[in-house]
């Protein structure tokens, strides 16, 4: 096989390290072009309309095709494509990260499809990576111009809209009509593979994602659970305690989650800023650090923790070593 024949076959199987943002606070500018920023979770869809086949790929490089079998792309648009997007529950226009959530927590293949047609999930596309060869070099507003080309009438799809130029004004109205943000990238940025300022994320709320180092044991209603969960941060190697949190769970959660965590107990785990919790170490569970939480915060102390934390939701999507703490420092 030709070595051009060769990396087209292969385009399937690539893995993709999504573009990621930075913070930033609303602006207006001709350079970039301005987008609702979805509340979902993030994957690359790669669409192989002749091999009749399809790849879902999460930002921890997992195939979670089975957990939406309402997503039917191979057999609906009329070439083959990888894009890049959000998946989303919409309730009144918005996506509904509860909602989504109770699809993420299922893995019985059953419950997986009656859930499917209760809930069923939408893929927001954003950017276009590969349209019979890779075009992430291609400046962002030239692969916006091939994605609208796309007019496949696809079941459970939709196109991102987006304005140009007037990005403040364009914030006001994401935020009154109820959305948690707003995406700026720049009109000639390429498709980088990582974090870069092309991309700029403004939101409403400080948010963070933290890995779930242990928890707290519970009291009362939560005694059978757990009462918070211990967050931490990496810092090269280093995993920096910043906090717990003990509100935002409803009853269905502590029970789904508490089963999980139990599982990954461990002994020890070497953690800094840690001393508070040492104090009170009869009342800890340190856990594997597996599991991402979304964190909703006031601000942060000068010692780096989070003032008032509020649960959002599970972050399965999202590797832990993703975690890093210059969200803070930058945030």
């Amino acid at each position: 096989m030709a070595a051009k024949d060769q990396i087209t076959k292969d385009w399937f199987y690539k893995n993709i390290d999504p573009m990621l943002a930075v913070k930033g606070k609303p602006f207006s500018s001709s350079d970039y072009l301005y987008e609702i920023k979805w509340d979902g979770t993030r994957c690359i869809a790669f669409v192989d309309v002749d091999e009749n086949r399809l790849r879902l790929q999460n930002r921890r490089f997992l195939d979670i095709k089975y957990r939406y079998p309402e997503f039917r792309f191979h057999e609906q648009f009329s070439k083959s494509v990888v894009l890049d997007g959000e998946i989303v529950v919409l309730h009144n226009g918005r996506s509904d990260f509860r909602l989504l959530q109770k699809r993420e927590q299922i893995e019985n293949r059953a419950k997986i499809r009656i859930l499917s047609s209760m809930y069923p999930a939408v893929y927001v596309v954003f950017d276009i990576l590969w349209d019979g060869e890779w075009i992430m070099d291609l400046p962002l507003i030239e692969r916006k111009k091939i994605l609208s080309e796309l007019t496949d009438t696809a079941e459970n799809l939709m196109i991102s809209d987006y304005i140009l130029g007037e990005g403040t004004e364009f914030y006001k109205k994401a935020i009154e009509l109820g959305f948690e943000g707003i995406m700026a990238k720049k009109l000639e940025s390429p498709y980088i593979l990582g974090r870069s300022d092309y991309w700029i994320k403004i939101k409403r709320k400080n948010t963070i994602d933290a890995v779930i180092i242990g928890y707290m044991s519970g009291e009362g209603v939560r005694e059978q659970h757990f009462g918070s969960l211990l967050l931490g941060l990496y810092d090269g190697s280093d995993l920096i305690y910043i906090g717990r949190v003990g509100t935002g769970f409803d009853s269905e959660f502590l029970e789904y989650f508490a089963k999980r965590i139990k599982k990954l107990v461990v002994d020890r785990l070497s953690i800094k800023n840690f001393e508070e919790i040492e104090m009170v170490r009869r009342d800890v569970g340190l856990i594997k650090p597996y599991y991402v939480a979304e964190v909703e915060f006031l601000e942060v102390t000068n010692e780096l923790k989070l003032r008032a934390p509020v649960f959002k939701r599970l972050r399965l999507d999202k590797d832990p070593k993703d975690c890093r703490i210059d969200q803070l420092r930058d945030g």
